[in-house]
């Protein structure tokens, strides 16, 4: 089986942004996304935004997704898309959505070529406080995001813009304290922050890793090649407790069992951990990548090459860890 495709929930309340979002991730040059749209309506106003730059929509319209009994329609378009060798598939919800329902609803999907990638959730900066955060407590939407985009953050006041991110950023956080938080303008996310880019020239298996890592726009990465098989219970220490600022970890590594070793691929979005067996004719490099907007590059990479150290934690305690995220990842 091929490396699963990850599925990535765009979420947040109307008009925050969102097809914004979208139209900026596929105008990425060199990437192929697959999009499911799901409007609220009987006729999907949402589809027509995008079709033109997408490969092949897939369209749900007529109700609300989380909303909808039957999942089968959802899981056979994600099967489709996943056939047709893209990067990612990410699925634009209904404002109205509840995030928590379409989490669940795709990392329990029945379709076997796709994985979860996160929830990101689109914040209205100018609106925010007048639609979505109006009462006391925060909004438990926030529980569901892997990643917060603030976006419209140039149409605030210059005066108290920075005021009022931090007022915005505060709330998040009283709900879900390590979700990452990032301010946009005009739905300007680096995509490599949500999945990776494969330079499709050379071979499937290679990553396009982030832009400069000194431009605050952009996700930095950091990369370390393994130079010995991976102690299993420092792996899962790794995906468990990530370095401050990681917002996604991947990578292949041969994991060390007794004398032998075993490989599999990892990959970390936010706190949700999918590990696995490496697709059949597996001809990935052995190494770990960290992916983030405010990494520290010597502690990350630290962190990074003391999984191919070993410990002195028992080879069976780590491989039992990592066994589980394997059976949840199944």
């Amino acid at each position: 089986m091929a490396e699963r495709v990850p599925v990535i929930v765009l979420t947040g309340h109307l008009g925050a942004g969102k097809t914004t979002v979208l139209n900026h991730l596929l105008r990425r040059p060199g990437t192929r996304i697959g999009v499911v749209v799901n409007d609220f309506g009987t006729v999907n106003l949402d589809a027509t935004l995008v079709s033109g730059y997408v490969d092949q929509p897939a369209a749900i319209s007529g109700g609300c997704l989380c909303c909808i009994d039957d999942l089968s329609g959802l899981d056979l378009a994600l099967e489709r898309l996943a056939s047709l060798d893209v990067d990612a598939i990410l699925i634009e919800a209904s404002g109205l959505a509840d995030p928590m329902v379409l989490a669940r609803m795709v990392w329990f999907s029945g379709a076997e070529q796709v994985r979860f990638g996160g929830v990101v959730d689109v914040i209205d900066a100018v609106e925010h406080e007048h639609t979505v955060d109006t009462r006391d407590a925060p909004p438990s939407r926030y529980l569901a995001a892997t990643l917060v985009l603030i976006n419209k953050v140039d149409l605030l006041p210059q005066a108290s813009r920075a005021e009022a991110v931090d007022r915005i950023t505060r709330r998040v956080h009283a709900r879900n304290p390590e979700v990452p938080v990032v301010s946009i303008t005009r739905g300007g996310v680096d995509p490599g922050l949500l999945f990776d880019v494969r330079r499709r020239a050379q071979q499937p298996t290679l990553w396009e890793l982030a832009p400069s890592a000194h431009d605050h726009r952009h996700a930095h990465s950091v990369s370390v090649r393994a130079a010995a098989p991976a102690s299993p219970a420092k792996l899962v220490d790794l995906l468990e407790e990530p370095p401050s600022g990681a917002y996604r970890i991947k990578g292949c590594v041969d994991v060390a069992v007794g004398r032998r070793s075993r490989s599999y691929v990892v990959n970390l979005v936010g706190r949700s951990i999918h590990v696995a067996a490496p697709p059949r004719g597996d001809r990935i490099p052995r190494c770990l990548v960290a992916v983030g907007m405010h990494l520290d590059e010597d502690e990350t990479a630290s962190r990074l090459r003391g999984v191919f150290e070993s410990g002195s934690a028992p080879i069976s305690d780590g491989l039992r860890r990592l066994r589980r995220h394997v059976r949840l990842s199944a």
